[in-house]
């Protein structure tokens, strides 16, 4: 994957196009920060950090001028202005983020009805009954890119492919302000021969494991018998790398999802500054989460942690699963990713409340065309559990690494609808 400060950009020759790459992922540049440069045009083309100054702030967005210093969301303000002391530091305005993000999305609609929102600032679209109006898939990708800039001010990467998890490589990649094609044809030679850490869904624990066996480069992942694969991270992340490893991803784009949400929170009496009772927490977080979600009949395609420092600045981050589940140890390793890539020093920022959420809910067991059921592993383990808290009530039985939880955990539940901010 390119690097977030964007020099790594790839983009492709004007040439290149493939009408069967009809899958676009469309990602805004840097989204809130963007918005707030239309704002302050004198910020433009300078490092800059969206976020509060001054106490225990953390940064919500960065342009890319200050990415190159090393700035990262989620990452104290403090930190951030030792790293880059001469950039612009600009308040965040939510409701202009909802806005913008509005004006996009109706964009994206206008050129297709198969549009799959991810996030505030991103999409997949499947534009191939658009083809005949609009042009080939290339032809409508600039088309989305002009309008967007012109209507909104903002820039957008896209990547053009033949597979979901091949056009959102390519939009990485192509950012900032990019477009990327990879025709179906060109699909193996371009992933072959990236890092293994390019496939969707490897962290660094995962990478860690691939690589002390040798398998350093997606060609590895592909030509490794697929048993070598299974007994290194498990049959069903083994089954889905070897997949991916191969450029196979039967997904479809998606329109339809609920807009209500699962999820768990808990305000500690304490501040937390310990890591490993963070993590503990997240997963008792989590497998609640998933009870309730197995109990509805339910699968989440994306998870979010909510963070609250004990200067009550809280912040959201969401990532979008490879796919739905509603179990808890599922939720729970995507919710840590999440949280682990954050960065923080809960030394220096204690923690005042963690949560986790389920959001985008569908149907359990729905039209899927899943090759493989990354959650195989746990699903019987928790329903085994969910039958014993059903008779004997919650808390007979579960984790043995939630033993050492404190007993004044303060949960308070919640049902909502629609997630909150996430970064860019």
């Amino acid at each position: 994957m390119g690097r977030a400060d964007g020099s790594e950009r790839q983009v492709s020759a004007a040439d290149v196009d493939d009408s069967e790459a009809s899958i676009l992922h469309v990602d805004m540049d840097a989204f809130f920060a963007s918005v707030e440069l239309l704002e302050r045009p004198d910020a433009r083309g300078k490092p800059a950090i969206v976020g509060h100054a001054g106490g225990r702030g953390v940064v919500t967005s960065a342009t890319y001028e200050a990415r190159r210093y090393g700035v990262r969301s989620a990452m104290p303000m403090s930190q951030a202005l030792r790293l880059c002391p001469n950039a612009i530091i600009l308040p965040p305005h939510y409701d202009r983020y909802t806005e913008y993000s509005r004006k996009v999305m109706d964009i994206f609609h206008e050129v297709t009805p198969l549009v799959e929102p991810l996030s505030i600032d991103e999409a997949f679209l499947d534009v191939a009954g658009a083809r005949r109006l609009l042009g080939s898939p290339r032809r409508i990708a600039e088309l989305i890119r002009s309008r967007v800039h012109e209507e909104t001010g903002l820039t957008c990467s896209v990547g053009v492919a033949a597979t979901k998890f091949m056009a959102k490589l390519a939009s990485g990649r192509a950012k900032p302000d990019g477009l990327l094609v990879i025709p179906r044809s060109e699909t193996l030679s371009f992933l072959r021969p990236l890092p293994v850490g390019a496939l969707w869904g490897v962290g660094a624990s995962t990478q860690s494991s691939l690589e002390r066996m040798g398998l350093l480069t997606v060609a590895d992942l592909a030509d490794a018998p697929l048993g070598v694969l299974q007994k290194a991270v498990g049959d069903a992340s083994g089954r889905r790398l070897h997949e991916l490893a191969n450029g196979r991803d039967p997904r479809r784009v998606v329109t339809e999802s609920r807009e209500k949400s699962i999820g768990h929170e808990n305000t500690f009496g304490v501040d937390v500054s310990d890591v490993d009772q963070l993590r503990r927490e997240l997963l008792r977080l989590s497998g609640r989460v998933g009870e309730r979600l197995r109990k509805h009949e339910l699968e989440a395609r994306t998870v979010a942690i909510k963070v609250r420092f004990s200067d009550f600045r809280t912040i959201t981050r969401s990532r979008t699963l490879a796919e739905p589940t509603n179990v808890g140890r599922r939720l729970f390793e995507e919710a840590w990713d999440v949280f682990d890539a954050l960065g923080l020093d809960v030394r220096q920022t204690p923690i005042r409340l963690i949560g986790v959420r389920a959001e985008q809910l569908l149907d359990a067991g729905g039209d899927s065309l899943a090759l493989w059921d990354p959650d195989e592993e746990w699903r019987e383990t928790e329903r085994t559990l969910d039958a014993v808290s059903a008779r004997f009530g919650r808390g007979a039985i579960g984790p043995a690494s939630l033993v050492r939880r404190s007993r004044d955990a303060d949960d308070e539940e919640q049902d909502g609808r629609n997630p909150k901010y996430v970064s860019d």
